[in-house]
C-alpha cells in the first residue's frame, strides 16, 4: 500500500478544488481543520493535483468502488453509509480504509446540496445543530427567542419569492397594497404568499409575531417588559424637576399668549405626556405646550374677538377656539402619520425655521414688555391687535407711563432667571447636580410670597387671580360642534403652521436623543418618523377634547429630562400625573402669582429662540450662503412688520421655489478620462485641464434617479454639452465643439436607481433623437436587466433603438471598447463593399471593351 500523502498536500487539494468553484473563498477557512474522508482509491499525487471531476449522471470509480458504501449523497447533504464506522468512532475494530483519501471534485450540482445542508461540520461529519465536534473549543448551544438572531448565518436578507423576476415587482398583491403589518398582523397572511417580515420571522425563530407587530405599533408593550425598578428614582426625580419649572411656564402660555384661562396650559401637561408615553417612540422626550404654538393660538383667539366683538375675558369662548385649533393641528399631524408623511420634516429649510423662529422670539419678547411694565389696560385700548412695529412705537412713547412696582418685580426675575441660566449652563459639565436646581420655580414662589406679604395687588400689581376652568376640571367638551364651524375656517389655516413648526420641533429633539441605546440604562425602542406624527397627533386629538393649548416635544424640555435622570418614557407619565394632582389641589396657590413675573419666564423663551440666530448667519455669511440669508431676512422682516400668518407663507412660498427649482434641475455631468489610466473617469467640469477626452465620443454621467420632474429640461442640458462641451457657457455662445466629438453618446447611469413612465418616455425621444442623427448611443452601468429600471428600459424599446442588449455595458471602458469596434467595423464594411463595387466595375468594363 503506497504510503498516505502528508497533510499539507491535501490541504493543496483542498484549496485547489475550493479555489475552482469559489475564488474568492479562503485557501483554509478555519486554519483550523480540514476535512479527511477514508476511501480506497489510490492517493499519489499527481493523482491528488490532477483528480477527475465528478459528474451525477456518469460513473466513475469512486461511485461503484467501496466508496459509494462509505458516503451517501442526498439533497440534505452527506451522510456515512449505515455498513460503515462513524467518524467519531473510537472503537479499534472499525475497518480502516484500504485506498486512503478519496480525492472527490465536485461539480457544483453537489456542492450546492453541500452548502445547503446547515448543520454539516466539515471536520466531523456531525449534522447536529449543536455539534461541538472539531472546534478549539466547544460551541455553546443558542436558543432562539423573540428579537434573536442566533441562527446558521445570522445575515437576513430578502424573501427569495417576494419580488416577480419577470416584473420586477411585489409578487403578492395583498402585502404590496397592505402592508406587512396589516397583512401579516391582522389578516395572518392574507391569500397572498409569504412576505419578506413573516419569512425572516420564521427562519430566526420569532415565535409571537403579531406580538411583534403591536410592540412597534403601541411602543409601551415594547418598554414596559424593559423597565427596571432602578429606572423609577430617576424617572420620578425628572418628572419632579420639570413640573416645578414648567408649570407655572404652562399657566404663562395660557394666559399671556393663547389668551384662554391659565388651567387650560396644565391641561397640555396633564393629557398630552401621557398619551405619548403610550405611543412615543422616543423614549426621553418630553411634550408639552410651546411658545411658537401658543402664540399663533392666541393670534386665532384674539382674530375671532375682534371679529366677533366679544370680551377678551370671554374664558369659555376663547377656549373652546384653542381647542378647535388643537383638534385641527392633532387632525393634520395624525392623518400625515397614517398616510407615512415622515418625510416632511424635511421640507422645511433651517434657513426657513431660523428666519420664522427668530421673528416669534422678537414679537414674544415685545409683547411681553407691555404687561411687564404694567401697560397692559392702556395697550388693550391702543395696540392689542396691532402689528408688532405698533407696539414697539407704543412703549416707547408710554415709558413714562410704565407702573414702577410691575417694572420693578418683572424685571428683577427676569435678571435672576437669566442669571441661574446662564451659570448652569456653565457650571452643568463640571456640576452635573446644578441641573435639580428649581431657579423657576424658587423665583415663582418667592415673588408670589411677597405680593402676599405686601399685598402689592392692593398697589397695582397684576396677580394671576382665581385660577378657575371654563366649567368643572377636565370637563370634555366635542371641539367640532356646529356652532363651532365659523371658527374652523380661520383656524384650519393656522392649525396647519403649528401642526409643521411642532413636528419640525419635535423630529429635531427626537433624532437628538436617540431610542435609546443598548449599551446602556434605560430602554431601546425603534424610532420612527410615522409612529411619531400618530403620537404626537393622537396627543393633540386628546387634548382638543379637553380645550388645552397644542403640544408637541421641544428639545430644550427634554434635555432637562434627560439631564435630572429621565431614563424611560415613564417620566413623561410621571409628569402628567403630577400635573392632574396639582390641577386638582394647588389651584389655589396660584392666586398671587404676579402676571409679570410669568411674563418675565417666557421673555426668557423668547430670548432663547433668538440666541442662536447669529450663530446661523455667521456660518452661512462664512461659506457664502447668500440665498439661505436673504430667505431669513425676508421671513423676519414680513412677520415683524406684518403678522405671523403672512411671514410663514411667505417663508413657505420661497422654500418651496427653491425645492422646485432645485429638483427640476437636471444634474448632469460631462466625464473625462484621467491621464494614464483606462478605466478611472472624473468630471470635466471641475478640472477639465487635467482630463483627457476621448474623439469621437460624449461621455455623460447622469447621478440621480429620472422622474418626471427633472427630465423635462434634459434635452436642452444635452444639447449644451454636444455644443460647448459644458454646461457652463451661456446658450447664446455658437457651437465650438466639433461635430465629430458627437458621433457616441455614452451614458453612465449607475445613479438612476429609479425611472418614472414619464422620464422614460422623454429618455425615449432623446434616444430617438440620437439615431436620426446616426450618433451611437450607449448605456453602461445599468441596474440589472430584472430590475424596475431595466424591464422599464426594455418594455420602452430603449434596449432596441440603442441596438440591442450589446449596447449595455458594465463600464465607460467596454462602451469605448464598443464603440471602437463599430468603428472598425464600419470601416471594414466600406472598405470591402467599395472593392466589390471596383471589381465589378473593372469586369464591366472589359465586358463593352470586349463587346466594342
Amino acid at each position: 500500500m503506497p504510503p498516505p500523502p502528508s497533510p499539507s498536500s491535501h490541504s493543496r487539494k483542498s484549496s485547489n478544488a475550493s479555489a475552482r468553484y469559489n475564488p474568492h473563498a479562503p485557501t483554509t477557512p478555519s486554519q483550523l481543520r480540514n476535512s479527511h474522508v477514508p476511501s480506497e482509491r489510490s492517493s499519489s499525487p499527481e493523482e491528488t493535483m490532477h483528480a477527475a471531476p465528478y459528474h451525477d449522471d456518469e460513473p466513475t470509480q469512486a461511485s461503484t468502488g467501496a466508496a459509494h458504501r462509505d458516503l451517501e449523497f442526498s439533497t440534505d447533504g452527506i451522510h456515512m453509509s449505515a455498513d460503515r464506522a462513524s467518524v467519531h468512532s473510537t472503537d479499534d475494530t472499525a475497518e480502516e480504509p484500504a485506498g486512503g483519501i478519496i480525492e472527490v471534485d465536485l461539480e457544483p450540482t453537489v456542492r450546492t446540496r453541500l452548502l445547503n445542508h446547515q448543520n454539516w461540520d466539515s471536520a466531523s461529519g456531525c449534522g447536529e445543530e449543536n455539534c461541538n465536534h472539531g472546534a478549539m473549543s466547544p460551541r455553546p448551544a443558542s436558543a432562539k427567542s423573540y428579537g434573536s438572531f442566533n441562527t446558521d448565518n445570522g445575515f437576513g436578507g430578502r424573501y427569495p419569492g417576494a419580488i416577480d423576476p419577470q416584473t420586477g415587482e411585489a409578487a403578492d398583491a395583498t402585502h404590496a397594497l397592505l402592508g406587512d403589518a396589516f397583512a401579516d398582523g391582522v389578516l395572518g397572511g392574507g391569500r397572498g404568499g409569504k412576505s419578506t417580515t413573516q419569512y425572516l420571522a420564521e427562519r430566526h425563530g420569532v415565535k409571537h409575531k403579531r406580538l411583534m407587530y403591536i410592540a412597534y405599533y403601541i411602543p409601551i408593550v415594547n418598554w414596559v417588559q424593559q423597565y427596571k425598578l432602578r429606572y423609577l428614582k430617576g424617572d420620578f426625580i425628572a418628572a419632579l424637576t420639570m413640573a416645578s419649572f414648567y408649570i407655572p411656564m404652562a399657566l404663562s402660555y395660557a394666559s399671556n399668549l393663547a389668551h384662554v384661562p391659565p388651567v387650560h396650559g396644565l391641561y397640555s401637561f396633564a393629557i398630552n405626556p401621557l398619551i405619548y408615553g403610550i405611543l412615543g417612540t422616543c423614549p426621553q422626550m418630553i411634550v408639552g405646550p410651546e411658545a411658537p404654538g401658543s402664540l399663533l393660538t392666541g393670534e386665532v383667539v384674539r382674530e375671532n374677538i375682534k371679529r366677533n366683538g366679544s370680551d377678551d375675558q370671554d374664558g369659555r369662548k376663547n377656549a373652546e377656539i384653542a381647542g378647535i385649533v388643537t383638534s385641527l393641528a392633532g387632525a393634520f399631524i395624525l392623518s400625515a402619520g397614517i398616510f407615512r408623511l415622515g418625510f416632511l420634516d424635511n421640507i422645511l429649510s433651517r434657513p426657513f425655521l431660523r428666519g420664522f423662529i427668530s421673528a416669534i422670539g422678537i414679537v414674544i419678547f415685545i409683547d411681553q414688555l407691555i404687561p411687564e411694565m404694567g401697560l397692559a389696560k392702556l395697550a388693550a385700548d391702543e395696540v392689542s391687535h396691532g402689528s408688532t412695529v405698533d407696539k414697539l412705537v407704543f412703549l416707547v412713547r408710554n415709558l413714562g407711563n410704565a407702573h414702577g412696582l410691575t417694572t420693578a418685580l418683572s424685571f428683577t426675575a427676569f435678571g435672576i432667571i437669566m442669571f441661574f441660566r446662564e451659570l448652569k449652563k456653565r457650571l452643568q459639565s463640571r456640576y452635573p447636580t446644578v441641573a435639580y436646581i428649581p431657579d423657576r420655580f424658587v423665583v415663582v414662589v418667592l415673588s408670589a410670597i411677597i405680593v402676599w406679604k405686601y399685598r402689592l395687588d392692593l398697589k397695582g400689581v397684576s396677580i394671576l387671580g382665581d385660577v378657575k376652568s371654563s366649567g368643572s376640571v377636565f370637563a370634555v367638551h366635542f371641539p367640532f360642534e356646529a356652532s363651532h364651524m365659523k371658527y374652523a375656517g380661520d383656524a384650519i389655516n393656522t392649525s396647519l403652521i403649528i401642526a409643521l413648526l411642532g413636528f419640525f420641533e419635535s423630529s429635531v429633539a427626537a433624532k437628538s436623543l436617540g431610542s435609546g441605546d443598548r449599551k446602556k440604562d434605560g430602554v431601546s425602542m425603534p424610532l420612527s418618523a410615522n409612529r411619531e406624527l400618530i403620537a404626537l397627533g393622537a396627543a393633540n386629538m386628546t387634548g382638543g377634547l379637553f380645550m388645552a393649548l397644542p403640544a408637541f416635544g421641544g428639545y430644550g424640555r427634554s434635555k432637562v429630562n434627560a439631564s435630572t435622570g429621565g431614563l424611560t418614557p415613564m417620566s413623561s407619565i410621571f409628569l402628567s400625573m403630577i400635573t392632574i394632582l396639582a390641577t386638582f389641589f394647588l389651584l389655589p396657590t396660584f392666586y398671587y402669582l404676579p402676571k409679570g413675573v410669568l411674563c418675565a419666564m417666557v421673555s426668557v423663551v423668547a430670548y432663547s429662540l433668538v440666541e442662536e440666530a447669529p450663530h446661523d448667519i455667521k456660518f452661512f455669511a462664512r461659506v457664502r450662503g447668500y440665498s439661505e440669508l436673504i430667505l431669513m431676512f425676508l421671513i423676519f422682516v414680513v412677520t415683524i412688520f406684518w403678522d405671523l400668518k403672512r411671514g410663514i407663507g411667505v417663508g413657505i412660498g420661497l422654500s418651496i421655489l427653491r425645492l422646485v427649482r432645485h429638483s427640476t434641475r437636471p444634474r448632469i455631468q460631462i466625464l473625462g478620462r484621467v491621464p494614464g489610466t483606462t478605466d478611472k473617469f472624473a468630471n470635466a467640469e471641475m478640472d477639465p485641464d487635467s482630463l483627457e477626452f476621448i474623439e469621437g465620443c460624449l461621455i455623460v454621467k447622469i447621478p440621480e434617479p429620472l422622474t418626471f420632474f427633472n427630465t423635462g429640461n434634459l434635452k436642452t442640458r444635452l444639447t449644451r454639452l454636444e455644443d460647448h462641451g459644458t454646461a457652463s457657457a451661456h446658450p447664446a455662445l455658437p457651437r465650438v465643439r466639433r461635430e465629430e466629438h458627437n458621433k457616441n453618446i455614452i451614458f453612465d447611469v449607475h445613479g438612476v436607481t429609479s425611472l418614472d413612465a414619464a422620464a422614460a418616455q422623454i429618455l425615449v425621444e432623446i434616444v430617438e433623437s440620437y439615431r436620426k442623427r446616426d450618433v451611437g448611443v450607449f448605456f453602461c452601468r445599468m441596474p440589472h436587466e430584472r430590475s424596475p429600471v431595466g424591464l422599464l428600459f426594455e418594455k420602452t424599446g430603449i434596449v432596441e433603438l440603442c441596438g440591442g442588449r450589446r449596447h449595455f455595458v458594465s463600464s465607460v471602458e467596454q462602451a469605448l471598447r464598443m464603440t471602437e469596434l463599430e468603428r472598425m467595423s464600419e470601416e471594414f464594411g466600406s472598405e470591402a463593399s467599395s472593392s466589390r463595387a471596383g471589381a465589378g466595375a473593372g469586369t464591366g468594363a472589359e465586358r463593352r471593351a470586349t463587346v466594342w
